[in-house]
């Protein structure tokens, strides 16, 4: 389970890695909208409503903010009955110990993919309407 963890902890990174130099880069990567030559991250059509590449990042984020929080939440849960429930067994008790650990882990791991992404992209505001 420790190198399930490790192994998706380094895909992501490797994917905000893979990512930065296309965020750096972004003044090069220009597309008219409106009559106006601007970045594709703030793209938007004529009614306003945003499409370029900021908006799908704050939506994907969005999304996956709120699946780690449901998840993370159901999770520490069933661990927390798990271990309620041991009576005495070391063998569940240290299971669900550990359980509890691993899913801190991840949304440990989760918030400093966030704020990598924040860090980033200064600007980057999700659930903002």
């Amino acid at each position: 389970m420790k190198k399930l963890l490790l192994s998706v902890f380094a895909i992501m990174m490797g994917g905000i890695m893979a990512l930065a130099p296309l965020v750096a880069s972004v003044p090069a990567f220009a597309k008219t909208c409106a009559g106006v030559e601007t970045s594709i991250l703030e793209c938007s059509d004529d009614d306003g409503n945003g499409n370029g590449i900021k908006h799908i990042l704050n939506l994907v984020v969005e999304i996956m903010t709120i699946g780690v929080g449901i998840f993370g939440t159901i999770g520490i849960v069933i661990s927390g009955i798990q271990y309620l429930t041991a009576g005495g067994n070391e063998e569940q008790t240290r299971k669900a110990k550990r359980r509890i650990f691993e899913i801190v882990i991840g949304l440990f791991a989760y918030v400093l993919i966030y704020a990598v992404l924040y860090f980033l992209l200064p600007d980057f505001k999700p659930f903002s309407g």
